[in-house]
């Protein structure tokens, strides 16, 4: 048999978590065709030998909707191994979309996800739904791409400014649904929510899901219980599931896969998520499908005071968060202003309890200021500073938290660069986590807080740091969690194997040096924006639909990617 791209030598990897051996792959129109030792003759061969080859990875949790309008490759996912990416979460979407209201809708990705409103505005909408949204996508890709329905989308569309400040009425609730029902027959992979009562657009006010009622979460998620297909994401989905078990009851009701933000162990609550795992485990035993997302990604944030997320939800600082700069600065220089945030976030009186987190805003609590520390300052004079904590900077100076704080965010005009850990930092309760069978690993956020963090990354840091040099577990195993695993929640069957009859997407690395690189900032975003930009090592080949798309690192110039659609449409189109 002749093949269009054959792959020798290599160290198989299949994703089933079987173990590895010794084979040839051959592909042809795009498709695996077969698994062995192959003599057939190929268009193009690649030697193998002394590299692992395994399924493309997926992504399974990106804010890509505005990206890849104009970077199809939707990097950097796709060069630590990424083949496959997933849009459109936590309600956010770019469709359906009314003419005269492109910008509005972008307002609420922009600020939820930190990704700069002036690239944004760049983004040439030619689409109203979400159909149309798919088939403009599907026109130029580099990696292939499934989408949700992004709740807080389809709410705006019919509510328009409504959709912030009141439930919905019977009649919108049926319009929403009849939304929805479009964009799962178009192929739509699921239904995306949000139960975040920190995620707010940037007049302050709540993004349009969280107004939402149970009633018509409900109604939402059994039109995919009525079509027999698609998953249901809920960005906030930890919180609600442990107050009153909406993710459980959401997966008991429609019978579909549910998966939710996240399972992680989290600094100010260490002992966490033992109660969370044991709320998984019994919906598991009672046969339902309800999992969170985790990451093997030590989760921080860098941050300036221009454009912080950390104190989001604080009564006298989320306004000034919102304010234009000048603003800002004038506030923080005010001694009334500091005095009452004094008083709300060191005194803590705006927590429930001792321990208590801010609704919606689980990366601030009491003691915040140990866990943000100065990554870079400005000011030559002030170098010394870097690495120190707040609370450090605090002691230093002879000063409170807050006047030490912004003292120095006046000085630099809200320049300063701050890191601030908010979980993942336990490494012994990160190996049991990565290796919970009732989680799923992923949660990359590509596509987001382009500015703050890179955690695409996730891939090459399991393989490199937790498989390579912690041995927490097998290397078939992690591989099998990059792949087979969300390619089975997310409804992706014909992806996630090595098998012949499936899709050709490939990922070939190198087991021994496999990592990620250090973070750089590149000015590679329209608008003549900037990125923090985290590479990899060891990632040889990235294979997309039988083609090479990236090699060595660099893309290939190839286009094979494609929109990835639900089985209920590749079922209509065989009928």
């Amino acid at each position: 048999m002749a093949y269009d791209l054959l792959i020798r030598n290599g160290r198989v990897v299949d994703g089933s978590g079987s173990p590895a051996f010794r084979g040839d792959i051959g592909v042809r129109n795009g498709k695996i065709v077969e698994i062995g030792r192959l003599r057939g003759a190929a268009t193009r061969t690649i030697d193998a030998d002394g590299l692992v080859v395994a399924p493309g990875f997926i992504d399974n949790h990106c804010h890509y909707d505005a990206q890849v309008t104009w970077d199809p490759i939707c990097s950097f996912s796709c060069y630590h191994g990424a083949t496959t990416v997933i849009i459109s979460n936590c309600s956010l979407a770019l469709a359906p979309v009314r003419p005269g209201a492109e910008e509005r809708l972008a307002e609420f990705l922009s600020y939820v996800e930190a990704i700069p409103m002036d690239v944004l505005r760049t983004v040439d909408v030619t689409w109203e739904t979400i159909a149309e949204y798919m088939a403009a996508l599907d026109r130029r890709l580099g990696v292939n791409v499934g989408n949700l329905i992004g709740h807080t989308a389809v709410r705006h569309y019919v509510m328009g400014n409504e959709s912030q400040g009141r439930a919905a009425s019977p009649t919108e609730i049926e319009a929403m649904c009849g939304i929805v029902r479009e964009g799962i027959t178009a192929g739509a992979l699921g239904l995306s929510l949000s139960r975040q009562k920190g995620h707010y657009d940037p007049q302050g006010v709540q993004i349009p899901a969280i107004w939402a009622e149970e009633n018509e979460l409900f109604a939402l998620a059994d039109v995919l219980a009525e079509l027999g297909t698609g998953v249901i994401q809920c960005g906030g989905g930890r919180v609600a599931e442990q107050q009153n078990r909406l993710m459980t009851r959401l997966a008991e009701a429609t019978g579909r896969q549910v998966v939710y933000n996240a399972l992680a162990p989290q600094i100010r609550q260490p002992e966490a998520y033992k109660e969370q795992m044991a709320r998984i485990d019994e919906a598991v035993r009672a046969g339902i499908r309800a999992n969170p997302l985790c990451t093997p990604a030590y989760n921080t944030l860098r941050f300036t005071m221009r454009n912080s997320q950390v104190f989001r939800g604080v009564p006298t600082w989320h306004p000034i968060l919102i304010a234009p700069d000048d603003e800002k600065l004038r506030a923080y220089r005010d001694p009334e202003v500091r005095k009452k945030l004094h008083k709300e976030v060191v005194e803590w009186t705006i927590g429930t309890s001792g321990t208590a987190s801010i609704p919606g805003n689980p990366r601030l609590g009491p003691k915040w200021y140990d866990s943000i520390w100065i990554d870079n300052a400005v000011l030559q004079k002030n170098k010394n500073l870097q690495g120190r904590s707040l609370t450090e900077l605090a002691e230093i100076q002879g000063k409170g938290i807050i006047d030490a704080f912004l003292d120095l965010v006046v000085e630099e005009n809200l320049d300063t660069v701050f890191l601030q850990g908010a979980s993942n930092a336990d490494s012994k309760i990160m190996a049991k986590i990565l290796n919970y069978p009732n989680a799923i690993i992923g949660l990359s956020d590509g596509g987001a807080h382009v500015q703050y963090q890179s955690a695409y990354s996730y891939s090459t840091q399991l393989l490199g740091y937790w498989v390579r040099e912690r041995g927490i577990m097998s290397l078939e195993h992690a591989v099998k969690r990059l792949t087979f695993d969300s390619a089975s929640a997310f409804g992706i069957y014909d992806r996630g194997l090595l098998r012949p009859g499936l899709a050709g997407d490939i990922t070939i690395f190198d087991p021994g040096t496999v990592n990620t690189l250090p973070e750089d900032k590149v000015h590679d975003f329209p608008a003549g924006s900037w990125r923090l930009r985290e590479l990899a090592v060891g990632v040889c080949y990235t294979i997309v639909n039988g083609q090479v798309l990236t090699e060595e690192g660099r893309h290939t110039g190839a286009l094979p990617g494609r929109v990835l659609r639900n089985t209920l449409y590749h079922e209509s189109a065989i009928r």
